[in-house]
C-alpha cells in the first residue's frame, strides 16, 4: 500500500505482485472550499503494528484475529489519515481535528484499475420514486468489464473486482457513523476506474415511497454532512483474496469496526423465528380462518415451541401502517406474548421506519413493558446522513430496552453490528421474497454469489425455508403458494452457508409440518458459530462452508443451475469418531425439485465425502462426535 502526497494525493495497492489499486485520488473538501488532499503539508508520522484478537459474540466464529500494520500521517490544518495493510487487505480513513462543527461537501474516493477487469456490479434498482439515492438496496450482478458499467448508474457495495489468475478485489466500507454511505459509479474521467459518490443531506422530504410509509427526498443540500470537527470518517477498505473460497470467512468489516458499545449483551439471544409474510398466513387444516388474527399467531407459536424455534414475527398488519400505538382489533398482542412466554418463544414487531421513528420512545416503552423481544424494521431505503444517524440511534435506544432489532429496506451492514450486536440481521439482499413475483431472475446463481460478495459487509436475511422446491422449467411466482428455485436441500443448505444470527423460517407451519424430516433437520442448525471454515467454492458457480458450534460440525454447501459433484475433505475434523447426518439431491431431483436422500453415516477426519449436487441443488451436514 502506497501514498503519494503532492499536488494531489493518491493511494495505490499491490499485492504479490499483482497492482490492485493503481494511484487514485483521495480527499475530502470542506465546506470552507479547503481540499484536505491537495498540496497537503506532513506534520508527523506515526507507525504501529498490532497482533490482537477480539471476542464476537453474536457472529460466524467466536473471536477474530486483528492483526495489522498502521501509519498515521498528521498534516497541517488538523487533519490526517489512517492507512493500515492486514493480510488479507487494505483501508484507509480521512480525520479531523477542527474544533467545532464542520460541513463535508464533497469526498473523493477512486479505485483506478490497471486493466479492464470483469467486475461484478450490483447496479441499484427498485428505485423509489425514480430517485437513484432511495432504494430497497436489493440487486443482482451484473457481470461485466468495468468499462461497460453504464455511465451515470449507481452500484451498492461490497463490489468484487476479478483480478485474474484467481485474485480477487472486493471494495467495501466501515464504521459508516454521522455519515452518508458510499456508492460506486464510473469514473468518467479515468480508465477501469470506479469512482464513489455519496447522497447529498436532505433538504426537503415529503410523504411517499411504497404504500406512503417512507419519507422520500424532494430537495438535497449541496454538502454531504454536518459533524464534528474532532471525528474519524468511515474507512474505505479493499478486501484482497487469493482464491474465491477465501472470500467466504472475511472479517475485514467486524475489524475496522467500533466495539460494542453494550456492556451487558447477555440478553441478547439469537435464533431462528417463524414467519408469516411469504407464506402469505397461509396454513389449512385447522378451523379458524387464517390471516392477520390471533388464532393463526397461536398456531405459529405452537409450531415454533414444537419444532424449538425461538421467535414469531408479526409482520406488517398487526397495528396500522402508520400509527404502531394502535393495535388491529383482530390481534391480541399482550395474549400473544403471554402465551408466547409460556412456550418459551418470543415474540418480535414488523413496523415501517417511518412508523417507529415517529413515536420511537413510546413504541419502545410500550412494547417493551409487554414483553416484545425486539423489532423487525423496513423501508429506510435511503443511506444519508440523516437515516444513517436514525439508525444508530434506533440501535442505541432499543438497546437500552433490551430489545433486538432486524433491519429491512436496509442499507448493506457496515460494522453497526459489532458496535451494537442487538442489531441481530439486515436486509440489503435480493431475498427469497422475490421469488413471490420475480420469475426471470435466476436465484440458484445468485445464491452462490452473494456469498463471496454481499456477505464480506456482514448478515443477511435471505429468509431460507421454502418447502415447495422447482426445478427451472417448473417454477413459477406465486403469492400464497410461494415455491423456490432449486431443490429442498439447496434451501435446508442455506441455514449453514448464509450468516444470519436473526434466521426466518420462510415457509408456513403447514408446509413445515407436513415436511418434518426437513423441519426437525434445520431446528438442529444454530444461527451463531465458534468457529468458520471456508472448504471450497467459485463465485456464482459453487459454494461449501462448514461451521462448528460447541463439539458439533455443520456444512453446507449450494450449486447454482449446474449439476456438480463436490468432495468434501473432513480433515478439519478433531481425533474422534463421529456421525454424520446428511441431506443431499435425491436421485430424481433434477426432475422433482422436493426429491432428497436423509441418511446417517460414520466419519471420521480422514474422511472425504463425495456428494452429487443436482441441477440448482445442495447438500446439509451435521456432524456430532460419538460417545
Amino acid at each position: 500500500m502506497a501514498l503519494e502526497n503532492g499536488a494531489k494525493m493518491l493511494w495505490s495497492v499491490k499485492y504479490e505482485g499483482t497492482e490492485v489499486v493503481v494511484p487514485s485520488v483521495i480527499s475530502l473538501t470542506l465546506g470552507n472550499g479547503l481540499v484536505l488532499g491537495n498540496h497537503a503539508k506532513v506534520n508527523s508520522i506515526k507507525k504501529a503494528s498490532v497482533n490482537t484478537v477480539f471476542n464476537t459474540p453474536v457472529y460466524k466464529k467466536k473471536s477474530v484475529i486483528d492483526e495489522y500494520n498502521q501509519l498515521t500521517i498528521n498534516f497541517k490544518g488538523d487533519f490526517g489519515l489512517i492507512l493500515r495493510a492486514y493480510n488479507d487487505g487494505v483501508a484507509y480513513r480521512f480525520f479531523t481535528r477542527k474544533k467545532g462543527e464542520i460541513i463535508v461537501e464533497r469526498e473523493e474516493a477512486n479505485f483506478n484499475f490497471s486493466k479492464d477487469h470483469k467486475a461484478f456490479i450490483p447496479y441499484v434498482r427498485d428505485l423509489r420514486e425514480n430517485n437513484q439515492y432511495i432504494s430497497a438496496f436489493e440487486s443482482t450482478y451484473d457481470e461485466i468489464p468495468l468499462s461497460k458499467m453504464v455511465k451515470d448508474s449507481l452500484a451498492i457495495s461490497p463490489l468484487l473486482v476479478d483480478l485474474e489468475n484467481g485474485k480477487k478485489a472486493a471494495i467495501v466500507e466501515a464504521e459508516l457513523v454521522d455519515y452518508p454511505g458510499m456508492f460506486l459509479t464510473r469514473n468518467k474521467e479515468v480508465a477501469h476506474s470506479l469512482h464513489g459518490t455519496f447522497a447529498r443531506y436532505p433538504k426537503a422530504e415529503r410523504l411517499g415511497g411504497f404504500n406512503k410509509m417512507n419519507y422520500m427526498v424532494t430537495e438535497r443540500e449541496a454538502y454531504l454532512a454536518k459533524t464534528s470537527g474532532n471525528r474519524n470518517f468511515p474507512w474505505r477498505a479493499v478486501i484482497i483474496s487469493e482464491n474465491d473460497r477465501d472470500l467466504l470467512n472475511n472479517d475485514m468489516v467486524q475489524k475496522l469496526s467500533v466495539p460494542s458499545q453494550i456492556a451487558d449483551i447477555s440478553w441478547i439471544k439469537p435464533g431462528k423465528v417463524a414467519w408469516d409474510w411469504w407464506n402469505d398466513w397461509n396454513i389449512s387444516g385447522v378451523d379458524f380462518k387464517a390471516g392477520i388474527n390471533t388464532e393463526t399467531y397461536k398456531y405459529y407459536i405452537d409450531f415454533a415451541a414444537k419444532n424449538h424455534i425461538e421467535y414469531v414475527v408479526l409482520d406488517e398488519g398487526w397495528s396500522e401502517e402508520t400509527d404502531l400505538l394502535k393495535i388491529s382489533p383482530h390481534i391480541n398482542v399482550k395474549e400473544l406474548i403471554s402465551y408466547g412466554k409460556q412456550k418459551n418463544v418470543g415474540i418480535i414487531l414488523w413496523a415501517s421506519w417511518f412508523a417507529i421513528n415517529k413515536v420511537l420512545d413510546d413504541a419502545f416503552t410500550q412494547y417493551s413493558s409487554m414483553g416484545i423481544k425486539g423489532f423487525k424494521i423496513d423501508f429506510m431505503d435511503r443511506d444519508d446522513q440523516k437515516m444513517v444517524n436514525s439508525i444508530y440511534n434506533i440501535a442505541k435506544k432499543a438497546a437500552d430496552y433490551k430489545l433486538l432489532i432486524d433491519y429491512h429496506g436496509m442499507y448493506k451492514p457496515t460494522g453497526i453490528q459489532r458496535t451494537y450486536p442487538n442489531v441481530i440481521n439486515f436486509e440489503g439482499v435480493k431475498g427469497l421474497e422475490n421469488a413471490k413475483w420475480t420469475p426471470k431472475d435466476d436465484m440458484p446463481h445468485y445464491e452462490t454469489t452473494i456469498p463471496f460478495i454481499r456477505t464480506l459487509a456482514g448478515p443477511m436475511d435471505y429468509t431460507p425455508g421454502a418447502m415447495r422446491n422447482a426445478t427451472k422449467a417448473d417454477f413459477h411466482p406465486s403469492n400464497s403458494m410461494p415455491m423456490s428455485q432449486g431443490t429442498r436441500s439447496h434451501q435446508l443448505a442455506m441455514y449453514v452457508v448464509y450468516e444470519a444470527p436473526l434466521q426466518m423460517m420462510a415457509d408456513s407451519p403447514t408446509a413445515y409440518m407436513k415436511e418434518q424430516e426437513s423441519t426437525s433437520f434445520i431446528s438442529k442448525i444454530p444461527t451463531t458459530f465458534d468457529e468458520t471454515v471456508a472448504l471450497d467454492g467459485k463465485v456464482g458457480e459453487y459454494v461449501a462452508i462448514a461451521r462448528k458450534k460447541e463439539d458439533k460440525w455443520y456444512i453446507g454447501g449450494l450449486t447454482n443451475w449446474s449439476a456438480r459433484t463436490i468432495t468434501v475433505d473432513l480433515s478439519f475434523l478433531g481425533k474422534s469418531k463421529f456421525s454424520a447426518e446428511i441431506f443431499k439431491d435425491g436421485m430424481n431431483a433434477n426432475k422433482d425439485a422436493a426429491d432428497y436422500k436423509h441418511e446417517i453415516v460414520r466419519v471420521t477426519s480422514a474422511d472425504k465425502l463425495t456428494i452429487d449436487m443436482a441441477n440448482g441443488g445442495g447438500f446439509a451436514i451435521i456432524i456430532n462426535p460419538e460417545k
